[in-house]
């Protein structure tokens, strides 16, 4: 006793009040509980529930009325938890982890913001280390994505001697008879540290030299005529040595397309989510900035890039925020910006002879034409003048226009859908297409079900084919790369050893049958 009076008495005032608090908080909510229970008593236990019986379960049938269900309030599931409710205390290192998680999450969206780099590069400044830039991207090859069936092919040689018309019989022999490039396992041939979101197909004649672009904006560079180094055949432990690989970080983040110059073939264009258009100079080793919005802080993701080959001073580009773009490189301080949607566009294409006419797809489930000779609107609300559109029963991917015409457009809703508006170089300014002629001539079932890791599945066109005949290259969720023709026949299913991941972003040469496909381990296939 003597103990608890001495504590009494060096009890301080700030102590007295706390408990004082303590008491009346306490009484407080009794008071609460107690009006609480006066107006709505708590119910009454209910007993445990009887077996049922056969005859109960047969009392519908009998005529016998089921009693009502009560039916149970869920408890509402809160998006945050508090630490005092969850007693943890504040000092504790559970609170200290989760606020640094927190604190990096909300600086790491601001350095997306503001690591778009401004100024020049000097490619030998932004190289990424190491030949086959190992990332640790290779635990996804034997992803199994919903749906896909790894190995199963949906194009056999038996639907080529099947081939009744001579002319598709030998396009689909020949096309059918491209190899697989051999001087490296694709395992060895690691183009881009990350996983493969865009391809470009240099497009030089004389040897193969395919671009891509990863998803944390680094750009890879493979000159497929390179020769193997020679080993000693009598030293077995000698390794033949990697391929030579370039790899530069020249975007912050996800590089979304390449173009290349008609008239430059020094100039590779690729476009970003981190809103800016780089030119990389391969003479000069240099990577300057071509566009990027006025406002640093404005945020306009470029989702795809087209340049009409009739006249390289224009580019264009599409926006994740349903916005399209047209910069003239004479002066690219200011850029054209008209609103198209809503809803993010995912891809875009200009007709290759008649580029004032270009193909958009779209989140809201659309292919639309529009016609860039007449605007509708007046000051930002002004866009060209819509043609015609179609619409999907989920979101469209891309629309790719050919040569020849054809639009050919990948969705979520399993298809490939093939439109021929071969006549469009007869279109006035203002003209209408009527929704019957903007239905598709073709639709191929196509599995594009990519889920989270895999790359959209997106038809590439072969832009000026020697051979004259329309054909376009889509990645195939079975591991496969597929070509269809304008009519969607399909000519090919391009396979080979090693692949183990879908080779999700395929691209033509633009003028011969050479194809190349990436994957989600930043792995390049390619056919020739």
């Amino acid at each position: 006793m003597p103990l608890v009076k001495k504590e009494e008495k060096e009890m301080s005032a700030f102590e007295r009040m706390r408990l004082q608090n303590i008491a009346a908080n306490k009484a407080l909510l009794k008071g609460i509980e107690t009006k609480a229970a006066k107006i709505a008593p708590p119910p009454k236990p209910s007993p445990a529930p009887k077996p049922r019986s056969s005859s109960a379960r047969t009392g519908r049938a009998r005529g016998k009325a089921r009693e009502p269900e009560v039916k149970r309030e869920q408890p509402v599931r809160t998006t945050r938890q508090s630490a005092r409710l969850a007693g943890v205390d504040a000092d504790s290192e559970v609170l200290k982890r989760k606020r640094e998680v927190e604190e990096e999450s909300i600086a790491q969206q601001a350095r997306h913001k503001k690591m778009r780099v401004n100024d020049d590069l000097s490619l030998g400044d932004i190289m990424v280390e190491g030949r086959k830039y190992e990332s640790g991207m290779d635990g996804i090859k034997g992803l199994i994505v919903r749906g896909a069936q790894p190995g199963v092919r949906t194009f056999t040689e038996e639907d080529v001697k099947e081939t009744t018309d001579e002319t598709l019989k030998e396009l689909r022999t020949r096309m059918g008879g491209l190899e697989m490039y051999d001087k490296w396992a694709v395992q060895d041939m690691k183009i881009t540290p990350q996983r493969v979101y865009a391809m470009g197909f240099h497009p030089a004649e004389d040897k193969p030299i395919i671009f891509a672009g990863d998803k944390e904006g680094q750009m890879g560079v493979f000159d497929a005529s390179q020769e193997v180094p020679e080993v000693d055949d009598e030293d077995e432990e000698a390794e033949i040595p990697d391929p030579v690989i370039s790899a530069f970080k020249t975007h912050s983040r996800t590089i979304t397309s390449f173009v290349f110059s008609s008239v430059d073939m020094n100039s590779v264009y690729s476009a970003s989510y981190d809103s800016s258009i780089r030119k990389l100079d391969l003479d000069q080793g240099k990577s300057v900035q071509i566009y990027a919005p006025p406002d640093a802080d404005e945020d306009l993701p470029i989702s795809a890039m087209d340049m009409p080959h009739s006249d390289p001073n224009l580019l264009y580009f599409s926006t994740l925020h349903g916005s399209l773009g047209r910069i003239d490189l004479r002066s690219p301080d200011h850029a054209d910006i008209w609103g198209l949607t809503h809803q993010k566009i995912g891809g875009f294409s200009l007709h290759p002879l008649h580029p004032h006419l270009l193909a958009t797809a779209s989140l809201d489930r659309t292919m639309k034409i529009w016609d860039t000779r007449k605007f509708v609107g007046f000051g930002e609300s002004a866009h060209p003048f819509l043609v015609g559109e179609h619409e999907s029963r989920l979101s469209v991917s891309h629309a790719s226009w050919s040569a020849g015409g054809h639009i050919a457009t990948s969705s979520y809703d399993d298809t490939i859908k093939i439109y021929d508006f071969s006549s469009a170089g007869s279109w006035e300014p203002g003209h209408s297409v009527a929704e019957d002629a903007m239905k598709p001539t073709n639709i191929v079932r196509h599995n594009n079900q990519t889920g989270r890791w895999v790359t959209i599945l997106k038809p590439q066109w072969q832009q000026r084919p020697k051979d004259g005949i329309q054909k376009f290259a889509i990645g195939n969720m079975n591991r496969f790369v597929d070509v269809f023709a304008s009519d969607g026949e399909q000519l090919s299913q391009l396979e080979g050893d090693g692949i183990t991941a879908v080779p999700a972003v395929a691209h033509f040469h633009p003028t011969l049958d050479w194809v190349a496909g990436g994957n989600a381990s930043g792995k390049l296939c390619l056919w020739m």
